[in-house]
């Protein structure tokens, strides 16, 4: 069999399900999913993978687990079934939400979990009203609403998440992201930590200046929190050619970091097509046994993902 690598992409792993995000991955999915990948597939450190793709001693069915954002589920819930089951993990870290900061997704997710009442009137930030009376209408709530901010804006998107957080009277949750002390745990517990930005922007809606440096901030911050080189990237959002293009590729190579993962589909194989910077992933989400097997296979037959255009 080719040589192929795997990239699984992980954000949370709740304690237990969310009625909310009933596809959200909990403690025993996970812990299910870690069993399959240590029977059927060979599951590496991405450093060693990214090593073993370049002097061609991958194995056929290599795999490496990765997180992004850093959630503090990460530390709390992963990690001990990390440890127990002898695997590694690269943790992705936007570094601007260490220590009680919170993404603008979560704020909207937050105000509609929230909300009171049967509708959410959001007319006053031009967004229209929402019925939330049933589960089913905050769960359609939610993805209509990220799905218009998400491009907006950095700061416009952060500035509508607030309105629509005072606008449903939500109050604040309990921190949902790594502290440093637990960001350091993961650091300590033989885990890698890659750099994600330090506020996680989409670069393609960035100039240029300001995205190099927001690349540039995060891997500065963690490796002064770590006093450690962190030399993985992955690209917040990371569809490619539309989240981010080749000038963002060309900054994560000047910045020093040798490898970087997207979110496009598919597997790295070594050879002459190899980019290392430009590694793809995807997010195994079947519950079941044989479905996630099979979405691991059909994964290994996608096509090379889409390259941004040089330029």
């Amino acid at each position: 069999m080719t040589a192929a690598l795997s990239i699984l992409i992980y954000h949370r792993v709740l304690a237990r399900p969310d009625p909310l995000f009933p596809g959200e991955v909990d403690a025993a999915l996970f812990q299910r999913q870690l069993r399959l990948l240590k029977r059927f597939y060979t599951p590496l450190p991405l450093g060693d993978a990214v090593r073993r793709l370049q002097d061609g001693s991958l194995p056929p069915r290599a795999a490496c687990i990765t997180f992004d954002d850093g959630y503090a589920d990460n530390a709390q819930v992963a990690l001990p079934l990390l440890l127990r089951h002898g695997l590694q993990a690269t943790f992705f870290i936007a570094t601007g939400y260490l220590d009680g900061g919170q993404m603008w997704n979560d704020t909207v997710i937050d105000a509609v979990r929230q909300a009171p009442g049967a509708v959410l009137d959001l007319r006053a930030q031009e967004l229209g009203t929402f019925p939330i009376a049933t589960l089913a209408q905050r769960q359609a709530a939610i993805a209509t609403l990220l799905g218009r901010l998400k491009y907006l804006p950095f700061a416009q998107r952060q500035r509508l998440a607030m309105h629509i957080r005072r606008q449903a009277g939500a109050r604040a949750s309990a921190p949902a992201m790594l502290s440093t002390a637990q960001l350091r745990q993961l650091h300590g517990a033989g885990m890698t930590l890659g750099g994600h930005t330090a506020s996680h922007p989409i670069l393609s809606t960035l100039a240029e200046r300001a995205a190099q440096l927001d690349i540039a901030n995060g891997k500065q911050q963690l490796e002064s929190l770590v006093q450690a080189p962190v030399t993985l990237f992955a690209y917040p959002n990371g569809k490619a050619g539309r989240d981010y293009g080749a000038p963002h590729v060309a900054m994560v190579k000047r910045l020093g970091f040798q490898a970087a993962v997207a979110t496009d589909w598919g597997v790295a194989r070594p050879g002459a097509d190899l980019d290392l910077l430009q590694l793809p992933r995807f997010t195994p989400w079947d519950r079941g046994r044989l479905a996630f097997l099979w979405r691991m296979r059909q994964n290994r037959r996608q096509a090379h993902p889409a390259r941004p255009d040089a330029g």
